[in-house]
């Protein structure tokens, strides 16, 4: 049995989250914390439920998504997972953040590089890894079967998509992988995205305009 839990971090309001299982390992997924006050917030939630921190994962390496990398690697001992062609994307957080005025501690490097078709072990529940790019070179998402859930990242929101003009993004790419790898699973699967309320993939299936075949 799996527990999602969101925060919704930064300036860019972006969604971390932590997944956890009944025997109290869990999963950081795109630690976005900012300030001291944030990195409270998910220290104090992971104390509270005594949970243990097993995999520090980025579904992608946009500036939003890796505010908290450097304070989660050091608070809980764990190597960076990600995807190698993020690799670059990683790199350029400095930069990112100083485009946009933002203060930035530099991310750990990664150390675990994930591939589309292998899996993440919690507990005794596994997700599969799913190559979503397009809106990111590297970006993966992540879906456990038993559960009916799915980390998106910013490959599928409620009722859009991830934004495609941002270095390494290619809208065709994007709509490509969201066809092919997310709306191709179970219509009752939750969908968790890195922006906004969460969804299903049936929802998106009918309602969604950039993949339903609705016009716009």
């Amino acid at each position: 049995m799996l527990t999602v839990r969101s925060f919704t971090f930064n300036p860019f309001q972006e969604n971390t989250y932590i997944v956890y299982h009944q025997d109290k390992t869990s999963i950081i997924f795109d630690p976005g914390m900012y300030t001291a006050t944030e990195e409270k917030i998910l220290s104090d939630f992971i104390e509270q439920h005594e949970l243990k921190p097993v995999h520090l994962i980025n579904t992608h390496c946009h500036i939003d998504h890796i505010f908290g990398n450097a304070w989660c690697a050091r608070q809980y001992q764990l190597p960076l997972e990600i995807h190698a062609l993020e690799q670059q994307v990683l790199e350029r957080g400095a930069i990112m953040a100083a485009t946009y005025g933002l203060n930035y501690t530099e991310s750990v490097e990664a150390s675990i590089f994930l591939e589309a078709g292998k899996t993440i072990q919690l507990g005794d529940e596994v997700f599969d890894i799913l190559f979503t790019p397009g809106h990111s070179p590297g970006s993966l998402s992540f879906y456990n079967q038993n559960n009916q859930v799915v980390i998106s990242g910013d490959a599928l929101f409620q009722e859009s998509i991830g934004r495609t003009d941002l270095p390494g993004g290619d809208h065709q790419t994007l709509i490509d992988a969201i066809k092919t790898q997310l709306l191709t699973l179970p219509e009752d699967t939750v969908v968790y995205s890195g922006h906004g309320p969460s969804t299903t993939i049936g929802h998106e299936k009918r309602y969604n305009p950039y993949v339903s075949g609705r016009a716009f």
